[in-house]
């Protein structure tokens, strides 16, 4: 399996998980109730979505527009930079309409008003403590193929703007570093597990000092869960339960951990657990399915399902394999 291959798989397992999950309901027992069991498909968002309704089958979200805004940015700016990440985040807000989209998250929001006010963008970020960052960072761990510690450093700098809180910044370079890892040969669920949490802890030193449990703990306390011999459902139910799937970062975060060891590493898999999981299902869903992804490489994807998501006119307006090739000659260079 090539680099690049890796790199297609993260990108479109950010995708992945994104529009599988959007038609979720935030309840476990409603999204179970409506759709009779398991949602094995890409769906339509229900027209009773409180933020989704309308969008079709294949469709992404914030998530996945805002983390394909941010690899452009980077591609264009040879690297990740500030500017590069305060640029992507405005032209994507300006560009779905942001002060009247449902579904800008509110420290995003919050942080990009600032931004356009003029203020500086070491500050407009410093009440962001929600889970915009960890959903969006992914093109920042598929830069450093191998490289944790880089990812780390460069998912710090991504935060900032909007998400510059050491709760948002622990769950962003969790997943930046896991993603990391996921892209050398021969790689390991347990190592990216253990990058995960070592992106935490780092992580959590950095931005301004927030409210909110251990990251690296939820990722933990998920991965055991996820692993334990009950039936799939009840761990589901589990996570949920305990874990969390709000927008709360160790929940979010923790979850999609929990998915990706669910679905030992498979992306289709983790797309349907992260959507029965219901909550914040679209987030879950772009985590754990790009690390998913990056660790199976695009080989690992159902050919309908990416058929599905080029046939969309969103989806396929960002270019995801034109990306893949920014990102891959970026991280070789």
């Amino acid at each position: 399996m090539s680099l690049k291959d890796k790199i297609l798989g993260g990108l479109y397992g950010q995708a992945l998980g994104d529009a599988w999950g959007m038609p979720a309901y935030f309840d476990f027992d409603h999204t179970w109730a409506a759709y009779g069991g398991w949602i094995t498909s890409l769906l339509p968002a229900p027209p009773d979505h409180p933020v989704h309704f309308g969008l079709p089958a294949g469709r992404i979200t914030d998530d996945s527009e805002q983390a394909f805004s941010l690899a452009r940015a980077f591609i264009e700016h040879g690297g990740v930079t500030l500017q590069a990440v305060v640029e992507a985040i405005i032209a994507w807000y300006d560009r779905v309409g942001g002060d009247a989209s449902p579904y800008v998250g509110p420290s995003t929001r919050r942080g990009v008003q600032a931004l356009k006010r003029g203020e500086d963008p070491h500050t407009t970020g410093t009440w962001g403590d929600t889970n915009g960052a960890a959903m969006r960072i992914s093109p920042v761990g598929l830069l450093h193929p191998g490289d944790p510690l880089g990812a780390i450093a460069d998912a710090v700098t991504a935060c900032i703007p909007t998400h510059n809180t050491n709760v948002a910044i622990s769950g962003a370079c969790a997943v930046a570093a896991a993603i990391a890892v996921a892209l050398t040969e021969g790689a390991s669920l347990d190592a990216m597990v253990a990058a995960g949490v070592l992106g935490a802890e780092i992580g959590r030193t950095k931005g301004r000092s927030w409210l909110g449990p251990s990251v690296a703990r939820r990722i933990q306390m998920a991965v055991e869960i996820a692993r334990r011999p009950a039936e799939p459902r009840a761990r589901l139910r589990e996570l949920y339960d305990v874990i969390g799937t709000s927008l709360s970062v160790p929940e979010t975060v923790g979850s999609a951990f929990g998915v990706l060891a669910m679905a030992e590493g498979d992306p289709r898999q983790a797309a349907i657990y992260a959507a029965n999981l219901s909550g914040d299902a679209d987030t879950v869903g772009a985590i754990a399915c790009a690390m998913a992804g990056a660790y199976a490489g695009i080989d690992a994807f159902p050919a309908d399902a990416l058929a599905m998501l080029e046939a969309d006119e969103v989806t396929a307006s960002y270019r995801i394999r034109d990306l893949a090739e920014g990102l891959y000659r970026l991280a070789t260079r």
